[in-house]
């Protein structure tokens, strides 16, 4: 999960860069460099150790400077080696550099961006996606960086906050964001640039949060915003308390709010590293055990359950390899078949749920040899207990219901079936570009969804006037409405339930009445006809339906049918789409209903005991 620390000022900004990477290693990181302008040209120094081995570094080259940037990075496009670590440089025509730019996210159009800068002569040292934007920004650069960076941002695709400054503007930074959050701290003639709030703990207090789209100039006395049209625009300062900035609400209510609006930049830093779909994305031993896997056993409790089923159905659908996903706290109970040669995988956010934990023991005691953790944290007893891992990089998730944790275990597993399909021949060149395509532009479909927050705070008002509910999906959309149902109930106490739509005459159609909400996921994928007659069957009985369906899916809303359209069919992605606008309802249904959203009656963050 990378982080940005930018400074302008009149002394030397060298300490608040280090105390800024130093508050933001939480994050996680595998390289780190600092760059300022000194002795009017530029300087950096960078390193794939600690920030502290960077800081001596510093100290032993004497490096100082009134303007900087500095980084922390998560491996991607590239080794974790010092050529791929930020800050990039962009020299100008003499040779001498010129551009100094860290970046977070993904920028999906990098290689079309690099083929042409390489055809104009610059030349490439990293295989990052970010130096592409360091050499575009220098080639558009016409002496005003503000202008130049407000060009430059349009030709990119993707999720990305940036940080830049020119060695002929010493006196300025620049930054903007889209998809990726991007601060501004005020000072006293100093000004700050930084991607988390933590990071200016107890240099600054007066923080301003960019929004989408928004470019900034930073200079000592001054700060100047434009939004995504380039008109100069005013932003709110906040006063935050510096100490606690990891944790920050900013401009949302509440912190289930604000990590439902993070999943895009949750997910572009749980893709950051890959490439393609190779096993060492898992671990070094990752190649050897995939090769001797024939089956896969899914355990997890709760909403990493909930992703663990959706999992089956790419895993079986995809990888063509049998999956069983069972509760953690049942399996640990009973006596299973073994299957040596099954990949067991555990899933949970914090790494510690004690239920999955002890499930992991059991089976490696009754012979499972081979083990996955899909986890949020890399120093958990469950990463250290498996074999192989993937670590989800939400970042800290502090409202128990879970939100970012479950998207980002999604990607995490969609991710293992793409690699597990590709080593069993079922993937081939042009499928593995596609999906990775789909992938990189997933941050940007979600924000398209984020979108639809004011239609859906429309439906929590009724819905907050019931008490029971049903949820329904068919296929792959299934353990979505699951997960649907479980946020309903774990923050506005309506009692909720989920089915598979076929299941209706088989039970659950004896409860629905007028006074019954029925939530149905209507993608438009091969079960669409089959759904729209189960939904059919709840308007017969006066139910009221509300629907999130897709742009193309032909439902139209009318008397008992409600309707939200979705802006596009994402395929086998559609789920970590379509749970979102769940996410929310329930968010906003909470918030009516005046329950304690962050902390509902009852639960835990993490189930650390039986």
């Amino acid at each position: 999960m990378c982080g940005i620390v930018g400074a302008v000022a009149k002394r030397n900004i060298i300490p608040v860069l280090l105390e800024g990477l130093k508050r933001l290693e939480y994050r996680g990181y595998d390289s780190c460099g600092v760059a300022v302008v000194g002795a009017a040209q530029l300087q950096r120094a960078r390193s794939v150790a600690r920030v502290a081995e960077l800081e001596a570094q510093i100290d032993q080259s004497g490096l100082t400077g009134t303007t900087g940037i500095s980084h922390t990075r998560w491996a991607t496009h590239g080794a974790p080696v010092t050529d791929n670590a930020h800050p990039h440089f962009s020299p100008d025509r003499d040779g001498v550099d010129r551009i100094a730019l860290v970046h977070n996210g993904i920028i999906e159009n990098y290689e079309e961006i690099r083929t042409e800068l390489k055809a104009l002569g610059y030349v490439f040292h990293s295989q990052t996606d970010t130096e592409a934007v360091a050499h575009l920004v220098n080639h558009l650069y016409d002496g005003d960086l503000l202008r130049t960076v407000q060009i430059a941002v349009k030709r990119l695709t993707g999720a990305f906050a940036i940080a830049v400054f020119c060695k002929d503007e010493p006196h300025r930074v620049v930054g903007a964001r889209l998809g990726c959050p991007l601060i501004v701290g005020i000072g006293r003639d100093e000004n700050f640039l930084a991607s988390d709030a933590m990071a200016l703990a107890g240099t600054t207090d007066q923080i301003i949060y960019l929004e989408e789209g928004d470019v900034v100039d930073v200079q000592c006395g001054s700060i100047a915003i434009t939004d995504s049209s380039d008109r100069p625009v005013e932003r709110k300062v906040l006063t935050v308390n510096a100490y606690s900035g990891a944790i920050e609400l900013g401009p949302y209510r509440h912190y289930m709010q604000k990590e439902i609006f993070e999943q895009p930049r949750a997910i572009t830093d749980t893709l950051e590293g890959v490439v393609g779909f190779d096993p060492d994305l898992f671990g070094a031993q990752a190649a050897a055990v995939f090769g001797q896997v024939d089956a896969i056993k899914i355990l997890a409790c709760g909403t990493s359950y909930y992703s663990g089923l959706t999992a089956k159905y790419w895993l079986e659908a995809v990888a063509g390899i049998p999956t069983s996903v069972e509760i953690a706290s049942e399996f640990r109970y009973r006596t299973p078949a073994v299957h040596p040669n099954a990949l067991v995988v555990v899933i949970s956010q914090s790494g510690e749920t004690a239920d999955t934990l002890a499930a992991l023991k059991y089976a490696k005691e009754l012979g499972h040899r081979h083990s996955l953790a899909i986890c949020n944290v890399g120093t958990s007893a469950m990463v250290r207990e498996t074999t192989l891992s993937y670590l989800t990089r939400a970042g800290t998730e502090i409202g128990v219901a879970s939100t970012k944790a479950f998207s980002t275990q999604l990607t995490a597993l969609f991710l293992l079936t793409l690699t597990l399909a590709k080593m069993r021949g079922k993937l081939d060149a042009d499928a593995e570009k596609q999906h990775l395509k789909n992938l990189r532009h997933l941050p940007t479909a979600l924000q398209s969804v984020l979108a639809l927050e004011p239609q859906i705070i429309a439906w929590a008002d009724a819905f907050a006037q019931k008490e029971n509910a049903l949820f329904l999906g068919r296929g792959l959309h299934y353990p979505i409405a699951l997960e649907g149902a479980l946020k309903l109930k774990e923050i506005s106490y309506i009692h909720a339930e989920a089915y598979p739509a076929g299941e209706l005459k088989h039970g659950p159609l004896a409860l629905v009445t007028k006074e019954m909400p029925v939530v149905t996921i209507a993608p438009n994928d091969t079960l669409i006809e089959k759904l729209k007659s189960n939904m059919q069957e709840v308007r017969a009985r006066g139910g009221q339906l509300y629907v999130f369906a897709d742009a193309d899916s032909h439902i139209s809303s009318g008397d008992g049918l409600h309707v939200i359209r979705l802006p596009e069919h994402y395929g086998l992605l559609s789920p970590i789409l379509h749970v979102v606008p769940l996410q929310l309802l329930a968010y906003h249904t909470a918030l009516a209903r005046g329950t304690d959203v962050d902390k509902p009656r009852n639960l835990a963050k993490s189930v650390t005991v039986e």
